[in-house]
């Protein structure tokens, strides 16, 4: 019997890509960055007053917080088991006699409205006190 050797399979990897422009381009900026960083001249600065923009909280500002920070941890946790049943009573209060009658008179007042009968009202007869003029009358004072 021969021995029959499989071939040795080889995977190759291209590990080198090609290299285009722009990735020569980004190269040299980023070099030139990091050398303009490393090689910078720090007496060239100019001295500045540092200006706080956000400036810590008072003391009054903390305790504030701090006290509305309790009542509330407080009040989400709560223990309702401590807390004993009561029964409410409703007290229906009645008005008094001068709130009934005024409302009496008022009930009064739109139901005499809604029902009222137009049928006996008289009839009237409707005079002009401040006629207008007629065109005949505008025209004789163009004229004048």
């Amino acid at each position: 019997m021969q021995s029959a050797k499989a071939p040795k399979r080889v995977i190759s990897v291209d590990r080198n890509r090609l290299i285009n422009k722009t990735d020569v381009a980004a190269e040299k900026t980023e070099k030139a960055l990091i050398a303009g960083i490393e090689h910078f001249d720090t007496s060239k600065l100019k001295h500045t007053e540092t200006q706080e923009k956000n400036p810590l909280p008072d003391k009054e500002v903390v305790l504030q917080e701090r006290t509305h920070q309790t009542l509330l941890s407080g009040v989400e946790h709560f223990d309702k088991t401590t807390m004993k049943h009561t029964t409410t009573t409703e007290k229906v209060v009645l008005p008094d006699k001068t709130v009934i009658e005024q409302e009496k008179g008022q009930r009064n007042l739109i139901s005499g409205i809604e029902n009222f009968d137009s049928s006996k009202l008289k009839h009237a007869e409707t005079q002009e006190k401040n006629p207008l003029p007629t065109k005949e009358i505008i025209d004789q004072e163009k004229k004048a």
